[in-house]
């Protein structure tokens, strides 16, 4: 097991292969970029485009929070219609960031809708990884003693989607599941809101609502 990680490892990091690798990366980057050509009509019906356009200023003003406040813990989730954010932030600081979030996205700052903990990129990466799973036990359902032979490589192939898998995440984000251009998209209120948990205690809420779009 040692030795073929070690193999791998080599491989994967450049001491072989390289090229190939880069090949390969760009090629599937070009089938995303093509996949979402022809989605365009799908991805641009106007409910979605909002919804992307919402996704994008979610991320942008949680960019914004960061700047200002060390371990930010804020998660989001937008919608049609606007987006909320959960974490210990004052509406004054959400205000202040979707703002200067949506001023940066105007003025072309598109790479602020995207982000590395988004749950694009975990359910790309919990995806992968599942399937490289399935596939390196494949045939050996019914014996442990296979499964067990089976691990090295199994380990092998979830390694190598986890490596791989952030930046299918962010290709996704980016032509798929958000919009860097916020169009005519506004800022029409925020509101905040304390919500109880279920495990006895409270998190904070904002709502963010936008019109346009």
């Amino acid at each position: 097991m040692l030795l073929a990680t070690r193999r791998f490892f080599r491989y994967y990091w450049g001491i072989t292969g390289r090229g190939w690798r880069v090949q390969q990366g760009e090629h599937l980057m070009g089938m995303i970029e093509q996949l979402a050509v022809l989605a365009g009509p799908l991805l641009n019906i106007p409910v979605i485009r909002r919804i992307r356009r919402n996704h994008g200023l979610e991320h942008a003003t949680i960019h914004m929070l960061a700047q200002g406040r060390r371990n930010l813990r804020v998660a989001g989730r937008s919608d049609s219609a606007g987006f909320y954010l959960y974490g210990d932030v004052s509406t004054a600081e959400v205000a202040r960031a979707a703002d200067e979030a949506l001023r940066r996205l105007r003025n072309g700052q598109h790479e602020l809708a995207l982000h590395p903990n988004c749950g694009t990129n975990l359910l790309t990466t919990g995806t992968l990884a599942t399937l490289a799973a399935m596939a390196g036990l494949a045939g050996a359902e019914d014996s442990a003693g296979r499964r067990a032979e089976r691990f090295p490589t199994i380990l092998l192939m979830v390694i190598a989607t986890l490596i791989f898998a952030p930046a299918l995440g962010m290709a996704l984000q980016r032509h798929f599941t958000t919009l860097g251009d916020p169009g005519e998209l506004e800022i029409a209120a925020i509101e905040q809101r304390v919500v109880n948990t279920p495990f006895g205690g409270e998190v904070v809420v904002h709502r963010v609502t936008t019109t346009g779009g």
